[in-house]
Order: C-alpha cells, then sequence, then structure tokens
C-alpha cells in the first residue's frame, strides 16, 4: 500500500472512490474479466442512476447529506465488492460459482445499500437529515431496492437483493436470513464483507469516526438513547469516547462478522493481489495507529482532514448545527463540538 495514498482513493491508491465514472470503469475492467461477453448495460444505468440518487437529481429524492456515510464510501465499497467477485470467481469450481446475473445484482445492491438514508420529498418532509434514519437505513434500502429494480429490469432479483443487502446492517440476525440458493448467501457475504472492510480501511477512518459517524449517531439516536421520557442511555458520549471503544467493538463485533459470519470471504481479495491482502492491511494499520494514539493520549495525531463528497449544498453544517440541537436538548446546556470533545460555550 503506498505511503502517498490520498484520502479519497482506494487501499491501492489507483481508484478515485469519490469519482463515480473512475469506479464503474474499475468494475466494468473486474466485471468484463470475471464474465466475458456478458452485458454491462444494467449496471451502467445503475452507476448513473446511483449519481443522480446522491446528488440529488434523482426524481423525488433529496440527495446525500451524511457525511461519514457518503458517496466516497458507497463507491469505495462498490469496487471492494466488484473485486472480491472477481476473486471468488477465480477461487471456486465452475459449479459454485456466481455467474454474470449474479454478481450483477450484488454490485447493483451495494451501489445502493445506503439508499435508505436518502430522504424522500414527501414521504420523509418531517425529517432534517439522513442520519435519523440511521436505525432503520437498512430496511429502508431494501425498500428503494423493491421499487428500484423493477425499473432497471431485474424484478426477478427483487426478492434476493432485498435480503442480502440485510448483511451490511444490524437490523436483521443474520442467522435468521434464509435464501434458496447457497450462492445467494455467498453474494451476502461478499456485499456485507466489502462494507466493513472498504469503511475501516478508509485512509481517513478514525478522523471520519471521530467526526462524522459519531454524530450521525447522535442524530440517529445510537449515541444517545432515548430510553423513557426525561431519560437518556448514553453510548457514546463524545467522538474521542467512540474512538476509544472502536478497538474493541473491532475484536468483539468486526471480527466475528468477518471471520464467521461471512466466513472469511475477504480473502478471496488475496487473489487479486498475489497473496496479499491490501484491505486488510489497511485496517490493521488503522487499529494500531488508533492504539497507539490512545495509549499516548495524543489525539493531534489525527490530523487528516478528508473532504465532503454530499449531494446537498451546506449539508455538514447544517448536520452540525442538528447535533449541537440535539446535544443541547439532552444537556440543558449550550455546547459545541471541538476535536471530538463536547465544549461548553
Amino acid at each position: 500500500m503506498s505511503q502517498d495514498r490520498r484520502n479519497d482513493y482506494d487501499v491501492t491508491n489507483t481508484v478515485q472512490v469519490s469519482n463515480p465514472a473512475m469506479v464503474r470503469n474499475a468494475v466494468y475492467e473486474l466485471y468484463s474479466a470475471a464474465f466475458p461477453g456478458a452485458s454491462f448495460d444494467k449496471l451502467w444505468l445503475a452507476f448513473y442512476d446511483f449519481e443522480r440518487l446522491f446528488s440529488g437529481r434523482f426524481p423525488g429524492y433529496k440527495g446525500c447529506d451524511t457525511t461519514y456515510h457518503d458517496v466516497q464510501h458507497t463507491l469505495d465499497m462498490t469496487l471492494a465488492v466488484a473485486r472480491l467477485i472477481a476473486g471468488y470467481e477465480r477461487s471456486v469450481e465452475p459449479g459454485d460459482r456466481l455467474g454474470a446475473q449474479r454478481a450483477q445484482m450484488a454490485i447493483v445492491t451495494a451501489l445502493f445499500h445506503d439508499s435508505g438514508y436518502i430522504r424522500h420529498d414527501e414521504r420523509d418532509a418531517d425529517f432534517v437529515n439522513g442520519a435519523e434514519f440511521t436505525l432503520q437505513h437498512v430496511s429502508r434500502s431494501a425498500d428503494f431496492l423493491r421499487r428500484y429494480l423493477p425499473e432497471l429490469g431485474m424484478a426477478r432479483d427483487v426478492a434476493v437483493s432485498s435480503m442480502i443487502v440485510h448483511f451490511t446492517g444490524y437490523e436483521v440476525d443474520l442467522d435468521d436470513i434464509e435464501l434458496d440458493d447457497p450462492r445467494d448467501i455467498i453474494c451476502g457475504h461478499l456485499v456485507g464483507t466489502a462494507d466493513l472492510i472498504a469503511q475501516m480501511a478508509d485512509r481517513c477512518y478514525l478522523e471520519k469516526c471521530r467526526d462524522r459517524l459519531y454524530r450521525e449517531f447522535v442524530v440517529g439516536g445510537v449515541a444517545i438513547e432515548n430510553a423513557s421520557p426525561g431519560e437518556y442511555m448514553v453510548r457514546y458520549k463524545s467522538g474521542l469516547d467512540l474512538l476509544k471503544k472502536t478497538p474493541v467493538f473491532y475484536q468483539q463485533v468486526m471480527r466475528d462478522r468477518l471471520q464467521r459470519k461471512f466466513n472469511r470471504c475477504y480473502r478471496y481479495m488475496e487473489v487479486l493481489f498475489d497473496g496479499q491482502n491490501p484491505y486488510i492491511d489497511a485496517i490493521a494499520s488503522n487499529i494500531s495507529h488508533l492504539v497507539r494514539v490512545i495509549e499516548g493520549g495524543d489525539w493531534t495525531l489525527l490530523r487528516r482532514e478528508p473532504p465532503y463528497f454530499l449531494g446537498i449544498v451546506n449539508a455538514a453544517h447544517e448536520l452540525e448545527k442538528l447535533v449541537t440541537q440535539q446535544l443541547q436538548s439532552f444537556t440543558g446546556r449550550a455546547i459545541e463540538i471541538k476535536n471530538g470533545l463536547l465544549m461548553p460555550v
């Protein structure tokens, strides 16, 4: 992995994962090599519609305003899915391969796995930011896929796609997901794996957790849960508190998903990189760096400032205002967030 990796590039520093066209082209190369002669038309249209949806040009929708689950995250994750599929197809016997149509379904599911964060003009008129849907966003994404796939000519994939998208979230117990074909379950494992490894391998993962994911967690009712009127359960006191708990979360939750529930699907990446896995290497580097920062107490070491890739002007500023208002309603005091800490004004 290049030491000069740019903030909005993939783990190989070769694909700009904030650029839909560049990711589409990279996916095209992987898909065409894995499935020679297979049409890429529907995937091309899916990338086109993804860009419209997240930029606010898809009829009936506002555009992306979640700063952690943004355009870059989805494109980074979709590229990882395409790589895992390519590696899987080269690793298994012909009878176990996914085939072009199933692979197409998995890639489209990846492109819209976070569509549930996008507000609808009418149905979501009472909501201010997509982060308010954090606890239900995967089910909302499944609903979007049910509506969208028939428009793409993929009606036969609705049932499977709307189920395997749940491998990216926590709304459904993964052990309860049952599908008729084992290859569909494998698609779910590949999609879920890509979602985890892409975001955790992000060059600015630690800063994004502190400065962006925490804000989404506040607005989404994850950081502070309103257990009963006037009573709140605090899971994460601040962005720094979220980071301090990340190594344990990685060891206890993420590794269990990657290793056991997703059956170590990340290993299929190694076929493409001469036995190496740049995603797992980047994750290890991020977690090791975080542990060193926690132990040393020097939080100024987390100083990267990644750009935003959103579909709504001033969305980051508006989200920060919403977070501040919500935290003030909890504490009864005027506060602001500085460097991951909650500070009285």
